[in-house]
């Protein structure tokens, strides 16, 4: 399937916990794009209540208790958004047999069964896949990418869906751009000391003028908590991370 201007989707999500034939559900979807390797600014992210309790085990990865869900919207409530803002793009996934998984499930869940199997609507590129492949008998987790391709994951004390598409946006980036640190087009940064940096293709923000689509809004409540995770990579950086930079950009 041929992205349209290039469009990719960067997502990420969080469950109750695993498998899915357990009947666990998606709590948390979070989605970055990316237009001609252009980080655009557009997002989109959501929690969702499941109708269930999750796992504890679940609970200590990404810190989101039951009893915060619980004000929060169902799949089938928000699965004509998400789906619109997926559709045709390349979805950029760690791990994605994991996540297409439950995004399949999710959606047969909710009696839509012409978009029960996503890989028809949209190709799937594999992040974790392309790591093995690139760096063989070496780890690949999100954590140990960011270290390899000197990205600063230092506030990533929990998972979350949002944070981690925004880092894996920078990984993916950075693994197939040849770049390390990503900056704004004309910024004079240098390239680092392992000399990924040359060549690489040019990173920068969409002209505003962009129309955007539809996006479901963070509640105050929930992006008081993102923000929080932000102020800690800020402090932990010495100044906020690129995406931050991008977003505010223009």
């Amino acid at each position: 399937m041929e992205q349209p201007n290039n469009r990719s989707v960067v997502l990420d999500t969080e469950t109750t916990g695993m498998p899915v034939s357990d009947g666990h559900r998606i709590i948390e979807i979070g989605c970055v794009e990316v237009i001609g390797r252009r980080l655009t600014g557009r997002n989109f992210h959501v929690y969702l209540q499941p109708d269930r309790a999750s796992d504890e085990g679940a609970i200590g990865v990404h810190g989101i208790t039951d009893s915060f869900l619980l004000d929060k919207p169902r799949f089938a409530e928000v699965a004509d958004e998400f789906f619109e803002f997926i559709q045709g793009a390349q979805l950029i996934i760690h791990n994605a047999a994991f996540d297409v998984g439950f995004i399949n499930s999710e959606f047969a869940l909710a009696g839509q069964h012409d978009r029960a199997d996503i890989a028809q609507h949209c190709t799937i590129l594999d992040t974790l896949m392309m790591a093995r492949a690139r760096h063989p008998g070496q780890r690949n987790s999100l954590d140990a990418l960011c270290k390899r391709y000197g990205i600063d994951n230092s506030g990533r004390d929990l998972h979350g869906a949002l944070l981690d598409s925004e880092l894996l946006a920078d990984v993916y980036l950075s693994m197939t751009g040849g770049q390390t640190s990503l900056s704004l087009a004309g910024d004079g940064a240098e390239d680092n000391e392992n000399g990924q940096g040359g060549g690489g293709s040019e990173i920068r923000r969409l002209p505003s003028s962009r129309t955007p689509g539809r996006i479901i809004r963070a509640t105050p409540d929930e992006l008081a908590a993102h923000l929080a995770r932000l102020d800690v990579v800020a402090k932990s950086a010495g100044g906020p991370a690129l995406w931050q930079t991008l977003g505010e950009a223009g």
